[in-house]
């Protein structure tokens, strides 16, 4: 069993910048690929960020060169870096892992609202 705890998200004003963390308990870390997902009303869930078992990344191309995805081993967490947030960032972001040898995300944390005004 994988438990996900997302926290860090809230309303700013554009081009303000936050940080997500999400804390991964109960198997693992280092064999679990994470990663960001976001959904906005009324839109399709969006990957967002990933970031492989060794600290690959791979990024959506709306928020490269905006957004970085880490991972901290010692603490078991994954962070996302948004800096120059815009109003279409606005959306639910979750966090998701996935063991290296499976292809779904098939765990998820409970989501954080991130709002960004304009």
């Amino acid at each position: 069993q994988v438990d996900l705890a997302e926290s860090g998200g809230g309303l700013v004003q554009a081009g303000a910048f936050l940080r997500l963390s999400c804390v991964f308990y109960g198997a693992t870390f280092g064999t679990y690929i994470m990663a960001w997902f976001r959904q906005a009303p009324g839109k399709q869930r969006e990957l967002v960020a990933e970031i492989s078992t060794t600290g690959g990344e791979t990024y959506a191309d709306s928020v490269k060169g905006r957004f970085t995805i880490t991972r901290d081993y010692a603490k078991n967490t994954v962070y996302l870096q948004m800096n120059s947030l815009k109003p279409e960032d606005t959306a639910v972001y979750y966090c998701a892992t996935r063991h290296c040898n499976t292809f779904q995300y098939n765990f998820w944390g409970q989501g954080t609202q991130v709002t960004v005004s304009s």
